[in-house]
């Protein structure tokens, strides 16, 4: 399936949106068209096997002029898209026309309808316009005014009457028809005013004279455009958030080739070359950090204020500013590629598509103009029959077809769809389509895949228990330096911890790896092992209560225990975990209290998930779910009656993604353009998810506030306009003042719309560092466990040692001391020259023994 792009002109109500879309519908090989009105704009998709490019290009042009409009394919070369797009700028071009209409029109205007209505009110008005005598100059004049007014909004007429003998008529066919008809019955007019000066007969000239509604056509097409020039002012605004992200696009960029920097145009940077970024200056394009490092600022792109730290292998996005550093970069995504320009064009083909409930509104525009015409048609007859004057049925007819004009309903959509997404967008939300947010706003159930969504994603170490024996970061240095060989996604999270703490790992010899229980190696020809509590059992060791409880209570709560062991005797154990996001129990709580069932979908086992939800409040939990199956869960629920939200990283969700009712990629980084989502969530935070159903809930508020506006006007402004209250309470409208009330329903639904930009952010009450903590590792919580707490006689004796002066030296006094009988746990201080053993029978003199036979001295035993 291939998608082409057409800039259409001529459009101005949605029917015809409505004609465009119907014309090319019909085009064979066509399989979906989106016609925008508010942009101008269509997207067409096609069957590239029934036909090539060339040909439904050609197919859909003709199609779209013979509905009376004109279209302009979009050059393929450089897509409209990206940044780089440097075509005008279509709501400037369209502001600029309109103002230039309506300033020539104000100008001929004001003097006519001084002219036409001055005397009426008593103001001064030149002699010779003054009497039936000069009846002729007063109409002449009035004509010769209009005419310019026409001239420069001829576009209605020309559009109006293509459409309407095409057999489409639009809202330009009534703004032709009533100005036109008010225009024409003027030139008759000036014909019957000659006629009756040349029989001498002043009555009739004078009747004439006072029912010339040159006035009216001009006032009327003024007022129009007028309405058209506020309208095009706030459909500008609409837009202002694909501007504002279009305008992050850098220019140019530092180029790095043969070790000399060469300053180049943004767009000439190829997949692979090497970029300079220097502190202050923004990312050109998507790329790898390949040396130095930097602080990011990537809130453009994913609304994060806070600044995030980059080092060599890191990914950077293009548009984004690096505050602090100096880097190098290998340039990886460009042009179209890059994240900005991939959410760029989610966000244009958003608003270029339509939701569900603008249905309605195309359906009965597409009825509404000639149903309105008949209305007109039918006035101006019943008047007539009723005995009233030609010129009061006119009036009526004229009334009518101003101020049924479909621009409210048409605009109604698209202005709240544009400002909506944009809005969004600049929180990092992506809506892919309307049809997302309409289905969004009438979810309720949202069901959530633990690991990256719920969770981190990664496990970290969270406890620490030591034997008394041992101080924690000897024991987290052994730990880490046996685990950095493992490269277990566990030993991992140890090796990371160890780093945060900046501890120096030891050398590791010996070392191996038993499948199914652990690992083991010697540092300072010490023997240690570490692994789960099959390795306890096949070293023989049973770990007293106090260890076996604590482990116990580790496991319940979701964490992996790993034991440590050296020689024989149990170190102590680390717990690691994939722990929960800042914002998770938050976001839950809130999904909850919208009255969403909330359901955790997981792939872990049954304990995990349990303490997943007990840290997190969610009600319901479906563990140990192969990623295949998730998919039959959401339909399951579907078959039940629910409207499901699956929230996943877009991964190993995308069958359940592409199942739900509406699918939600959270954390999606700059992997955006993730197939199987509806919704595209640029941060790591559950928070957004609650941001994005109020959204859409506020889009879809504005739309039926602006499609209920549009209708009442509709319904109230007809039959007052057609009179029908005319025989109660003498009420009808002026056409001059219907055009106004036409204008004004416009511009009040796109100032409606325009609401959406005030929406705010919801987020939950935090500390002030909330972001700070939000980024940071969880504090690790550490215990010490007593070494044979049975023992009632233990003491710990420290020995002053003379001689060490290595990492070999303290591996040696450890492993001498520690085969003395009855030490229980021994702790070599380098610096310090001192060695602490507990021990509750072991002698000073066995104790200096010990370290003498290796080579040291022993200068005293406290």
């Amino acid at each position: 399936m291939q998608k082409e792009q057409f800039d259409i002109t001529g459009m101005t109500c949605s029917a015809c949106s409505a004609r465009v879309d119907k014309a090319v519908a019909a085009v064979n090989g066509v399989k979906n068209v989106s016609v925008n009105l508010l942009k101008n704009t269509m997207s067409v998709s096609y069957d590239e096997s029934a036909a090539d490019r060339a040909d439904i290009e050609k197919a859909v042009m003709k199609a779209v002029e013979s509905a009376g409009y004109g279209v302009i394919p979009r050059n393929r070369t450089k897509s409209a898209d990206t940044a780089g797009d440097d075509r005008p700028d279509a709501a400037a071009l369209e502001l600029k026309a309109i103002r230039t209409r309506l300033f020539v029109s104000i100008l001929f205007t004001v003097p006519l309808f001084y002219i036409s209505m001055g005397h009426m009110a008593g103001l001064p008005l030149p002699a010779f316009f003054l009497g039936t005598e000069n009846a002729l100059a007063f109409a002449f004049t009035q004509f010769l005014l209009t005419i310019p007014v026409i001239f420069v909004n001829f576009h209605f007429y020309r559009i109006g009457f293509k459409t309407l003998f095409t057999g489409a008529p639009n809202m330009d066919s009534l703004i032709a028809i009533g100005s036109g008809a008010a225009a024409v019955s003027g030139i008759y007019a000036i014909y019957k005013i000659g006629f009756a000066l040349g029989q001498g007969d002043m009555m009739m000239a004078h009747d004439f004279a006072m029912n010339l509604y040159f006035e009216s056509a001009a006032v009327i097409l003024t007022l129009i455009t007028l309405g058209r020039y506020f309208e095009a002012r706030a459909k500008g605004k609409t837009s202002e958030a694909i501007s504002r992200l279009m305008e992050l696009a850098p220019k140019t960029a530092t180029l790095l080739k043969d070790g000399i920097e060469k300053t180049v145009p943004a767009d000439t940077v190829a997949v692979g070359d090497i970029l300079v970024v220097k502190a202050g200056e923004s990312v050109p394009v998507d790329g790898v950090i390949t040396e130095g490092h930097g602080v990011i600022d990537e809130s453009a792109l994913t609304g994060e204020s806070v600044p995030v730290e980059k080092l060599a292998g890191d990914i950077v996005s293009g548009a984004t500013i690096n505050q602090s550093g100096h880097f190098l970069m290998r340039a990886t995504q460009v042009g179209d590629d890059t994240t900005l320009a991939q959410i760029v064009k989610l966000v244009d083909e958003a608003t270029s598509s339509k939701a569900p409930i603008a249905r309605l509104a195309d359906k009965i525009s597409g009825i509404f103009v000639p149903v309105v015409i008949a209305i007109a048609i039918a006035a101006a007859v019943v008047w007539l029959l009723l005995g009233y004057g030609t010129e009061f049925a006119l009036s009526i007819a004229i009334s009518v077809l101003v101020i049924s004009c479909p621009c409210a309903l048409g605009l109604a959509t698209p202005t709240a769809i544009m400002v909506g997404t944009g809005r969004g967008a600049a929180n990092g939300i992506l809506f892919k389509s309307a049809e997302a947010i309409e289905k969004l706003q009438g979810i309720d159930t949202v069901v959530l895949d633990k690991t990256g969504t719920v969770t981190e994603g990664k496990p970290v170490v969270t406890d620490i228990v030591l034997a008394s024996s041992i101080a924690e970061k000897e024991f987290l240095t052994i730990a880490a330096s046996l685990e950095k060989l493992s490269e277990h996604a566990l030993g991992m999270a140890i090796v990371r911890e160890a780093e945060r703490q900046n501890l120096i790992l030891e050398k590791v010899t010996g070392f191996t790896q038993t499948p199914g229980q652990g690992i083991s190696g010697n540092i300072h020809d010490i023997h240690y092992s570490a692994g789960n509590a099959r390795l306890l059992a096949a070293l023989d060791i049973t770990p007293d209560s106090p260890w076996q409880q604590r482990a116990e209570e580790l496991a319940e709560d979701g964490k992996t225990v790993l034991y440590f062991v050296r020689e024989k005797t149990l170190m102590g154990l680390i717990a690691v975990a994939d722990t929960i996001k800042p914002f998770s129990r938050a976001a839950i709580e809130k999904l909850q209290a919208m009255g969403l069932d909330v359901i955790m979908l997981t792939g872990d086992n049954a304990k995990t998930a349990a303490a997943i939800q007990r840290q997190t409040g969610i009600a319901q939990v479906l563990a140990e779910v192969l990623p295949q199956d998730k998919e039959r869960e959401i339909r399951q629920l579907q078959e039940k009656g629910k409207k499901v939200a699956m929230v996943g990283d877009g991964i190993n969700d995308a069958p359940a993604l592409a199942r739900a009712d509406v699918g939600i990629a959270i954390g999606a980084g700059t992997d955006i353009a993730i197939e199987s989502a509806d919704v595209v969530l640029m941060k790591s935070d559950l928070m957004d998810v609650v941001t994005a159903i109020d959204l859409s809930k506020a889009v879809m508020r504005n739309i039926r506030q602006n499609l209920f506006w549009a209708f009442i006007y509709n319904i109230i402004g007809i039959p007052v306009a057609a009179g029908v209250f005319y025989g109660i309470a003498g009420l009808t409208l002026n056409p001059m003042i219907a055009a106004a009330a036409m204008s004004f329903s416009s511009v009040s639904v796109v100032a409606n719309a325009l609401r959406l930009r005030f929406f705010t952010v919801n987020k939950p009450d935090m500390p002030e560092n909330a972001c700070a903590l939000a980024n940071a590792l969880p504090p690790v919580h550490t215990e010490i466990i007593m070494t044979n707490p049975e023992r009632k006689n233990t003491m710990k004796k420290t020995i002053h040692i003379e001689g060490m002066s290595c990492g070999g030296c303290k591996a040696s006094v450890e492993r001498v001391l520690s085969a003395v009988p009855g030490v229980s746990g021994v702790s070599v201080d380098l610096a310090a020259k001192t060695a602490t053993v507990n021990t509750d029978s072991a002698s000073d003199d066995a104790l200096r023994a010990a370290i003498t036979g290796a080579g040291f001295a022993v200068k005293g035993i406290d």
